[in-house]
């Protein structure tokens, strides 16, 4: 995979109209209780933002892609609050005396190592080569991660309740998470009409196919059992699996097939149908219609979902907490002005843009 352009990534004077001077080499944009974010670290962020949005780009492509430039300020302002809201958990969890330890982070690092089928050190340290990453860096991102989990752990989960008034009202306000979709089964036997040239009709070979068909269903009309007959007979690659397609939610299916079989019920077939291919016999297997799972049969899904939506809710609470007792000191007001559009965001639950 192509890599997202470097230092020159963020910022730049035409994307943001800030005045850079090339002789800074690193430069702070946000003290949060003393510990700084740089220029630096906004940029790793927002290149893997753009990575995720499947955007590449050279450094020259920047000043002049307004593509890039309308992503860059969508994804900054989110960028910016998920930085902040970072480096007050990560103080927190180091408040309470969380930490990572030497044999923790080796018991990591062979764990990812077995789950990626990495065999040597030499490999690891490529694996890291290859996300622009040294050994120190991939420690304080797992440190990081430690820390914030603890936090999330000790201090947001104990205030977690799920009442059944909770799971009830949820479920009311939310039946079409729990409902089944629409779906067919079908059995097919397909066989082939040969033809000299695409487009020319080839009589004695559509009559022989068609004779052939006729053949497959009087077998199935008579008793034998429709994959028996259609792994010996169809010239389809669902023949491999006794002709079975599917399960297919009815949305996916089109029209002019559902037509076809319409009326039929599970186990009845269609007569032999013209396709742009030869002849195809068609068997309806099995067909459900769009049911809504009862709340008892729901129960766990809806209490997860519950979870996870008060989970959110607790942390916006806690991290509003953190923030207002926290010295924040921006260095940059264009920076300040999108960080606060994230916040403003974050509250309304929607994406800053």
């Amino acid at each position: 995979m192509k890599r997202v352009g470097g230092l020159a990534l963020v910022l730049t004077l035409a994307a943001w109209g800030l005045p850079l001077r090339a002789e800074i080499i690193e430069q702070i944009l946000v003290k949060v209780n003393g510990d700084i974010f740089t220029k630096t670290d906004l940029e790793k962020r927002q290149i893997r933002a753009l990575r995720d949005r499947n955007l590449q780009a050279k450094p020259s492509d920047l000043e002049n892609d307004e593509t890039l430039k309308k992503a860059l300020r969508e994804v900054t302002p989110e960028i910016l609050v998920s930085a902040v809201d970072e480096m007050l958990l990560v103080q927190r969890g180091r408040e309470l005396g969380y930490h990572l330890s030497d044999e923790q982070f080796k018991q990591i690092i062979e764990n990812i190592k077995k789950e990626n089928k990495i065999q040597t050190d030499d490999q690891f340290q490529q694996a890291l080569d290859q996300e622009g990453l040294t050994m120190d860096d991939f420690r304080k991102q797992i440190e990081r991660q430690l820390l914030i989990s603890r936090v999330q752990q000790t201090e947001v989960a104990p205030k977690l309740s799920i009442t059944e008034e909770d799971a009830r009202r949820y479920y009311e306000e939310h039946k079409q998470e729990f409902s089944t979709v629409p779906s067919i089964t079908l059995r097919e036997i397909l066989v082939n009409v040969e033809t000299p040239k695409p487009g020319q009709l080839n009589v004695a070979a559509d009559e022989a196919a068609l004779e052939k068909i006729k053949q497959a269903r009087a077998r199935v009309v008579a008793g034998e059992d429709f994959a028996k007959v259609a792994a010996e007979m169809s010239d389809a690659a669902s023949k491999a699996n006794g002709g079975l397609v599917g399960p297919l939610n009815r949305s996916d299916v089109s029209p002019q097939l559902l037509k076809l079989i319409e009326g039929l019920v599970p186990g009845q077939m269609t007569d032999p149908i013209r396709t742009l291919r030869g002849y195809q016999l068609l068997k309806l297997e099995s067909a459900t219609e769009s049911t809504i799972q009862p709340f008892e049969q729901a129960r766990d899904q809806i209490a997860d979902k519950v979870q996870e939506q008060k989970s959110q809710a607790e942390m916006i609470k806690y991290l509003e907490r953190l923030r207002a007792q926290a010295i924040i000191e921006w260095k940059n007001p264009e920076l300040e002005k999108l960080y606060r559009e994230g916040l403003a965001a974050q509250a309304k639950g929607t994406p800053a843009s």
